[in-house]
């Protein structure tokens, strides 16, 4: 308990003279200056929810400025800007489970728009006919809709399964290639990289560079998410797919808006 406490009280001081008394042979103190450097650990930080990013320094941007963080947001969680406004992260073990929970969907809402944008672009360039993301399942696919969600609850369900299994044991889901004379890295539950998920090794860098591409990808999860809401408000009440909303809005701004689209049902 003394080591932590020591060390977090010298991390708080920052390049300041601090006296020392040196006993010399006729006992005179005498004064000499240390330099202490702010130490790169913080207490609270990681609280087991990663092992590679550098923690984000106490003055990192915040949702709304000149805001105090909660305790539970130390800079340790990628994307963090200390909004929490409810209190749902003030539990360490639900702390960990939000966060894996927003990355999930994060990434499924990526793919999600991904797979709207593309082949409405396909479709304006005349490649494939007929698209809508909207009803896409009540299309008639290569499988009866029977097969295609047993075989898609089969291996989802197996994904998850393993997942899961990684955030109660971490590490104990290992897909790393065994080489010979190769020590493979720890990773970080939901960040499973390696050969399969990471072959340009982004994700195995110092801890900064690290933490700065995990908050990139948070930070285009959220967007997507909220991209995907855009998409399905705007199918329900124009009947039309996002670039072609996009397009009557700049040919005609003024009338085709989301003012326009409400008031126009």
């Amino acid at each position: 308990m003394a080591l932590p406490s020591a060390s977090t009280a010298l991390s708080s001081i920052t390049l300041r003279e601090i006296p020392r008394k040196l006993l010399t042979g006729n006992c005179r103190p005498t004064t000499s200056v240390v330099q202490v450097r702010p130490s790169r650990t913080r207490l609270n930080a990681g609280k087991g929810v990663s092992s590679v990013c550098e923690p984000l320094p106490p003055d990192r941007p915040l949702w709304f400025p000149g805001s105090s963080p909660p305790e539970w947001l130390d800079g340790s969680l990628p994307g963090d800007f200390g909004f929490d406004p409810l209190g749902l992260g003030s539990d360490p073990e639900l702390l960990k489970w939000f966060a894996q929970a927003e990355l999930m969907h994060a990434r499924w809402a990526m793919l999600a728009v991904t797979g709207i944008l593309v082949p409405e672009w396909f479709e304006g360039l005349g490649i494939i006919e007929n698209y809508s993301w909207y009803d896409a399942g009540s299309r008639e696919y290569f499988a009866d809709p029977t097969t295609l969600f047993v075989v898609q609850l089969a291996l989802m369900g197996w994904v998850e399964g393993r997942r899961w299994a990684d955030m109660l044991n971490p590490g104990c889901v290992d897909i790393e290639l065994k080489l010979p004379h190769k020590k493979n890295p720890k990773m970080d539950v939901g960040y499973p990289g390696g050969f399969w998920f990471d072959p340009m090794f982004w994700g195995r860098g110092t801890p900064e560079p690290v933490m700065v591409l995990r908050t990139k990808e948070i930070k285009n999860g959220r967007l997507a998410m909220l991209a995907f809401v855009g998409f399905w408000f705007q199918a329900i009440y124009t009947g039309e797919g996002p670039i072609e909303n996009l397009m009557a809005h700049i040919a005609d701004p003024g009338h085709c808006n989301i003012f326009s689209a409400f008031t126009s049902h």
